[in-house]
């Protein structure tokens, strides 16, 4: 059986969120980020609901929206890599590894590939700085990744 998702299934969806969350105050970044739980990014059609339930301006989500790098506008690829841009990462060689993986994937951070692929962020400290450079690939974390670590954990290393 098919779900076909219509605009109702997204006004109740984040209606459920928006119950779920009333009682916290300065609700606005929670929302958001269950928001992308439950669909992966946050749609634009999340953006006028939140911002009358909260009783805050569409500016004012948007602001919190794009400020924070966790937050997606647009659904993600099918694989997500996310390269530590923290000082750490960047003194043992990330910002070349990015570099890498740019030219391989020919697209810069925030950016999906063509056919829908991948997806390669920037990400500000995962917490593994003895072990730099790190990155995540759809979520599990690798110290001292290289761009063919990279490629072997998406299955597209030579």
């Amino acid at each position: 059986m098919t779900i076909v998702k219509t605009p109702v299934d997204l006004a109740g969806r984040i209606g459920r969120i928006l119950s779920e969350h009333e009682a916290v105050e300065g609700a606005c970044l929670v929302v958001l980020q269950a928001i992308q739980r439950e669909f992966g990014y946050v749609p634009a059609g999340a953006l006028e609901p939140v911002a009358r339930a909260l009783n805050l301006s569409h500016a004012d989500v948007y602001g919190v929206l794009t400020f924070y790098h966790d937050l997606r506008r647009a659904p993600p690829a099918r694989h997500v890599v996310r390269v530590c841009q923290s000082e750490a990462c960047q003194a043992m060689g990330s910002r070349s590894l990015t570099e890498q993986l740019s030219r391989r994937f020919d697209i810069g951070l925030g950016e999906t590939t063509a056919d829908g692929a991948t997806t390669l962020e920037a990400v500000y400290c995962l917490g593994n700085c003895a072990l730099s450079p790190a990155v995540t690939v759809d979520g599990a974390l690798y110290g001292r990744a290289t761009e063919f670590l990279v490629l072997e954990r998406l299955g597209a290393a030579e």
